[in-house]
Order: structure tokens, then sequence, then C-alpha cells
């Protein structure tokens, strides 16, 4: 049976990168581009009027960035996997897109085939982070409010165990494979574990996993 196809929106405001990722996008079995947007307001509402499962978002754009733009699709609960396309490369850009709800970035110079499978991890339900910036991530966070540790005595036993494959780069499917559980059980297992430490997503879990001593 053919694996579904992964539904893609593209959001830059250089028409030329949009028509470059689309032109090496199409020639992929498995990827389809079903929008564009020049900018982050048109890409929230794209990616609301289509439902695409991972979104493109470039970083700097005039009018709403890229930054906004995650914030505006979290508060609407939209599901899309973001990753983030961006030729900036200092710390100061790419940390708040992840605080954001990005699920992982790339660089515009970034390999076409790897950009590819970038989409298809993010699709898989992998975080992408680079281990310099993983490393700053965590350093900034233990200068947050306190009593993470404690919310972490909350988590039960089998909670843990997903949280320490989820800080490995593992997929709900794969976590489910793992632990001998069904994908819906351990989608009810990770909220849990976003509830109880009060994050907001996968790639905060995975990083207070670190932080803790949890996992990878």
């Amino acid at each position: 049976m053919a694996e579904a196809v992964i539904r893609v929106v593209l959001v830059d405001d250089h028409q030329v990168v949009r028509r470059g990722l689309r032109t090496f996008l199409e020639v992929q079995d498995d990827i389809e581009v079903v929008g564009e947007a020049a900018d982050g307001a048109e890409g929230v509402e794209r990616t609301e009027e289509l439902r695409p499962d991972v979104v493109l978002m470039d970083v700097k754009m005039p009018g709403t960035d890229g930054i906004e733009a995650l914030r505006r699709l979290r508060e609407l609960q939209n599901p899309a996997r973001v990753l983030i396309v961006t030729s900036f490369t200092e710390q100061r850009t790419v940390i708040p897109a992840l605080r954001a709800g990005a699920a992982g970035y790339v660089y515009k110079d970034v390999d076409p085939e790897a950009l590819a499978g970038a989409i298809r991890s993010v699709h898989a339900g992998h975080v992408l982070l680079q281990p310099e910036v993983a490393g700053a991530l965590l350093s900034q966070d233990e200068g947050g409010p306190g009593g993470s540790q404690g919310r972490g005595n909350a988590l039960t036993e089998r909670e843990r165990e997903v949280l320490a494959l989820i800080a490995d780069g593992r997929s709900n499917r794969e976590i489910a494979r793992a632990l001998v559980l069904s994908e819906k059980t351990v989608k009810t297992h990770v909220s849990n574990i976003l509830m109880k430490l009060d994050l907001a997503d996968r790639t905060q879990a995975a990083l207070w996993a670190v932080r803790h001593g949890i996992g990878a």
C-alpha cells in the first residue's frame, strides 16, 4: 500500500524561493505542495484553510514574520508541523522560532534531498534540533521559573518512559511500537506529560527531558 502524501504549504516572501522549493518538492512522490503564502499573516490564513501536514516557514518577512505566525497557529491549535526554512544562522533568530512552536529548522542552502528528509521527519513527529541550539535552549531554560523538577514527580513511570523516547526523537508511532501500545494511548500520554510539566509542545518536552536526565 502506498504511503499517504504529505501536504505542504510554503510561506516565504521571495517568489523565487517559493518557486524553487515547489519545483523540487513536486518531483517527490510522497510530498505535495498544496499552497503558498508571501507573508506570515497569509501563511496563517492558508494553513487554516488548507490544513496541510507541514508548513515550510521563513522567519524574516515583512509585516507578520514567521515567529508571530507560529504563535498565531499555536493559539488556533492548528495541528500542522512547522519547519523553519531560514538563511539566518544566529541562535537569537532560531531559538524564538523553536520556542514559538516550530518542530525544527533547516537553512535555505540545505541539500534538496535533506530538505525532503526533514519534511518527512517532522511529519513523522520528530524534532529537528542542531546540538548547539539545543544546548543554548537548555542554558536559557536554567534561568526560567522554578519548580520544574517538582512537576516531574507527577509523571507516572509509563509517562517517564514515553518522555524518554520523545527526547530520543521518536515519533508517536515509534513509541507505540517500542512500548507495545496503541498510537492513541501514546497521544494520551504525551498530552498528559505536556499538561503536568506545563509545556507547550514536543520540542519543549524533549528539552525538558534532556535537562533533567531523562532519555537522550
